[in-house]
């Protein structure tokens, strides 16, 4: 095959829960195209894509893993996505380096917890979207059902092109021919029909010419419309295998090859030139003699080894030995060496090209989500990452022995550099160092890490709720500054408005002073004023949010007036006016999604209704469980998953994501209040 051919290549992301079998499907992939001589087992712990020792002990995805394989002259990039919902933002990351994601589902596990999440995030990422049913031999009288729940909740335009015969042994095709072979369920004839009406919709010439004639069209006649509708998400094609027995493999790499699009084809990648609103989207063409673009989507720290960063071309063309520019620096950097990965091998290569995923070593200056180009023209350019929820559930951490504080700075440090999912504060009002993960098994690894990874051990304990507080009524604020020294003096005087702002509008901060009365040149220092008042709260100690300050007036000193005179009177004005604005503590509110057995349906309910939860829905799942979606303060579930594996004897799995604020009960706020008197006093 031709490596530097972008036609002939795709780049596909196996998403989906734990336990749906996308790392044994890669496997049968590689193996199936003659990349792996032996098929890996999980029970063996010899998969390409999970060699990590924890990832081989749990028989679980941890982390995302690169593997590449070549059929019909195509180069095909998988990437192994870990399926638990605290490493969500694990496969999100990976998103932007693909142009397809494939959901991959069990056929006996029906929908599970994170599924929805997990395809909007690729639906956002203007991605092609496929869905696999594997392991459809376990239990074949239950696939109709299933791709009837898939349309449910994905809509119509989930439509099989292939269908399991012989009691999933089996696939029929039902797309390239209209045969009459015997399925399971349903009939070729009528999956043929249903899935040439969908992609007939996304061009006026080929449906005018598929109605007039009356007859149905080859494949090779759909094959641009096909793929319009897939980056239109007019179409989610469905495919049935079965990694175990092998039943569709080949086949599926077929449709990968003939079906999917190549870089060339597919949506353009989420670039962006400028910060904030001011930001505009960037047409990156995937060609290889255009300037150097490339994007980091995933860094691997290794003690001993150091720094490895993975990252997919998108434009020209990078060779061993370029130098290229990382984002807005002037000094470029030299790639020494390009890799090809296939799980934990390193497989050198000379060049790469666009829609290739390479690895560069022991450059200790990438980041996540750096770009790197060989042209200033791109030195401003940043990729827009699919949104993802904040990290929710953490421990304030501390070395357990005194004098360890860099080593424990410097391990996080490593660890924030390969997790997008983990986050380090400090809290300056409690004085903690807290690190946030997306659940108790994220937090549990990340710990463990700590540990082994990095010889740092560590002291846990549960951190401070993230409060915050806010007002709920306008008010005004005086304060004059000042002080006399024997030398020059301080001398500054500032009227201000406050006012409520809708909640999770953050910070605004506005002057409408006039006639000079305090010039321009002290206004800045007013706003730094107020901005330290905000991080120190005004009745319990927690940040202050969602107001509205105007500076409106004050006096000057023609000698006396100095910077620090005006933070002064700034943050004293503030404080003055926040005590006159009746204050409220504001809680975190988080959206839950419980996926539980049906029969303790009503004890998990009842749980969450004693942590102050709030119903919202559920909905019924396959295997006699169900979703139940509520919400509740993030106060009462500092022990939640451990609670929940005791009420469903370990079958319960949740997430959460936060949502909002809101003010918390008037008890609540009378013990914050008086739990930071002393602190206060202090």
């Amino acid at each position: 095959m031709n490596n530097d051919r972008t036609d002939a290549i795709r780049n596909l992301a196996l998403i989906g829960p734990a336990g749906t079998g996308k790392t044994s499907l890669a496997e049968a992939l590689l193996h199936a195209a003659g990349a792996v001589k032996q098929r890996g087992r999980i029970e063996r712990g010899d998969t390409v894509c999970d060699f990590d020792p924890r990832e081989i002990e749990m028989a679980h995805s941890l982390d995302t893993a690169v593997c590449h394989l070549d059929w019909s002259d195509t180069h095909i990039n998988l990437i192994d996505t870990p399926g638990f919902t605290d490493f969500l933002p694990r496969a999100v990351a990976v998103l932007p380096a693909v142009e397809c994601a494939a959901l991959v589902l069990s056929a006996a596990g029906g929908l599970e917890t994170g599924v929805r999440r997990m395809m909007k995030a690729a639906g956002d990422a203007q991605l092609s979207r496929i869905i696999i049913v594997n392991k459809m031999d376990t239990d074949p009288d239950q696939l109709g059902t299933l791709l009837e729940e898939i349309q449910d909740a994905f809509g119509k335009r989930c439509l099989p092109v292939n269908l399991p015969g012989d009691h999933g042994k089996k696939v029929v095709d039902c797309f390239f021919r209209d045969s009459g072979e015997a399925t399971d369920f349903s009939s070729i004839q009528e999956a043929h029909t249903h899935i040439i009406d969908q992609v007939v919709e996304v061009d006026e010439a080929l449906m005018e010419a598929y109605l007039e004639s009356g007859q149905n069209l080859e494949a090779q006649q759909l094959h641009d419309a096909f793929e319009k509708a897939l980056r239109e998400r007019h179409l989610i094609p469905v495919f049935f295998v079965s990694a175990e027995t092998g039943a569709g493999v080949a086949e599926l790499l077929d449709y990968i090859v003939k079906l999917m699009p190549s870089p060339r084809e597919a949506n353009p990648p989420p670039f962006m030139r400028g910060e904030g609103e001011a930001a505009e989207p960037v047409v990156v063409a995937s060609e290889p003699d255009q300037h150097v673009v490339a994007h980091v989507f995933k860094v691997i720290v290794d003690p001993y080894v150091g720094r490895t960063a993975v990252l997919r071309v998108h434009q020209g063309t990078v060779k061993t030995g370029s130098q290229l520019f990382v984002g807005d620096a002037r000094k470029p950097i030299k790639l020494n060496h390009l890799y090809r990965l296939q799980g934990k091998q390193n497989i050198e290569v000379d060049t790469a090209g666009p829609g290739d995923i390479v690895a560069v070593t022991r450059i200790e200056s990438l980041d996540f989500n750096d770009v790197l180009h060989d042209s200033h023209d791109e030195d401003h350019f940043h990729v827009r990452l699919p949104e993802m929820a904040p990290p929710m559930m953490g421990v304030a951490i501390a070395p357990a022995q005194r004098g360890n504080e860099q080593k424990l700075s410097d391990a996080l440090q490593k660890l924030c550099a390969e997790d997008p999912a983990l986050r380090v504060e400090h809290r300056p009002s409690t004085n903690e160092t807290v690190v946030l993960c997306s659940g108790e098994l994220h937090l549990r690894l990340m710990l463990e890490a700590m540990r082994d990874r990095f010889n740092v051990e560590v002291e846990t304990h549960p951190p401070t709720i993230p409060y915050r507080e806010t007002i709920t009524r306008p008010a005004e604020g005086h304060h004059r500054h000042k002080k006399q020294t024997g030398g020059a003096g301080q001398f500054g005087e500032v009227y201000l408005r406050i006012a409520p702002l809708p909640r999770g509008a953050g910070f605004e901060f506005v002057s409408e002073v006039v006639g000079g009365t305090i010039p321009q040149q002290f206004i800045p220092a007013v706003e730094k004023g107020v901005r330290q008042a905000l991080e120190s709260g005004a009745i319990a100690g927690f940040p202050l949010q969602d107001i509205r300050v105007a500076v409106y007036d004050g006096k000057t000193h023609p000698v006396d007036s100095k910077e620090v005179a005006f933070v002064s009177a700034g943050r004293r004005a503030f404080l003055e006016a926040i005590q006159n604005a009746a204050p409220i503590v504001l809680e975190p509110i988080v959206q839950l999604q419980v996926t539980v057995p049906i029969d303790d349906l009503g004890a998990v309910t009842g749980h969450l209704s004693q942590r102050r939860g709030r119903m919202l829905g559920s909905t019924s799942l396959t295997g006699q469980r169900i979703q139940i979606n509520a919400e509740a303060p993030l106060s009462e579930l500092q022990d939640y998953a451990n609670q929940l594996k005791s009420i469903t004897g370990g079958s319960g799995a949740w997430s959460m994501q936060l949502d909002r604020y809101e003010p918390v009960p008037a008890k609540v706020q009378q013990d914050l209040v008086a739990a930071a008197k002393p602190a206060t006093a202090d």
